[in-house]
């Protein structure tokens, strides 16, 4: 098997949570592989300040600012990238998010937080992503950031909704690719599903609780980095092949 990004020089790449962590890492990737990436995040102005660094790139990153729990600011960063860049050739649903809450104890609109943005703002963006997909006649690829808890539940005393999200999230990457196979479109879905990875959610988070904090800190953790390696590799195979998972751990993760 050959792999080659030859394919997506040019073309238009968007990446939801942008701003850190594993979606600054893949931002990094597409643009060292020559794609035009829409960095959408809350927090625009750590994108804005990625591409002033990242100028040099072989690609171009564009900010734009956007919460993905709001359907209207997905509809309208998509509008603008075919406005101003052509349609949409790769998505990277990356946005995502937890809450320190617990099922016994927690607070509605914490789950509710978590939901909107890990399922509904991934379908959300889905649904645009593959209109703009098939009325161009692109054979594009969906990148889901799903998660080990996505498959297995471990933990659990800590994830509180979160698992359920992500759960959510391995059965839309099956029900996209049979829906996709039903309307005969050769446009591809990936999950990418890490271990734990060090990032805001994680051991950067500054609200954690102390007993969590000490249980990451004896744990193996990979990098962003590693997440965005994954990425590009399910991009980069030739079009009769389909990374439908990609499961990514440290060495030596216990589940």
């Amino acid at each position: 098997m050959v792999l080659s990004m030859e394919k997506w020089v040019g073309k238009v790449a968007i990446v939801s949570g942008a701003s850190s962590g594993i979606g600054a890492a893949i931002v990094d990737q597409l643009l060292e592989h020559g794609l035009i990436v829409v960095g959408a995040a809350r927090r625009s102005e750590l994108v804005e300040e990625r591409a002033k660094k990242l100028s040099n790139k072989k690609g171009k990153l564009h900010a734009i600012k956007a919460d993905f729990t709001k359907e209207e600011d997905i509809l309208r960063v998509f509008e603008w990238t075919s406005k101003n860049l052509g349609p949409v050739h790769i998505l990277i649903n990356n946005a995502g998010t937890t809450r320190n809450s617990t099922l016994t104890e927690g607070k509605t609109d914490d789950w509710k937080a978590v939901l909107d943005l890990n399922v509904l703002g991934l379908c959300t963006a889905t649904r645009e992503a593959v209109k703009i997909m098939k009325t161009n006649n692109i054979n594009g690829h969906i990148i889901h950031l799903n998660s080990i808890l996505g498959h297995t539940i471990c933990m659990g005393h800590m994830i509180n909704v979160y698992g359920a999200a992500k759960f959510a999230v391995t059965a839309l990457t099956e029900t996209l690719r049979q829906e996709l196979n039903s309307l005969n479109l050769k446009i591809k879905i990936t999950s990418v599903s890490p271990g734990l990875v060090e990032s805001e959610m994680t051991t950067l988070k500054k609200d954690q609780p102390p007993e969590r904090k000490a249980l990451f800190e004896t744990m193996p953790i990979l990098k962003a980095e590693d997440i965005a390696d994954g990425v590009v590799y399910a991009l980069s195979t030739p079009e009769h092949v389909q990374v439908h998972e990609l499961t990514i751990k440290p060495v030596g993760e216990s589940f």
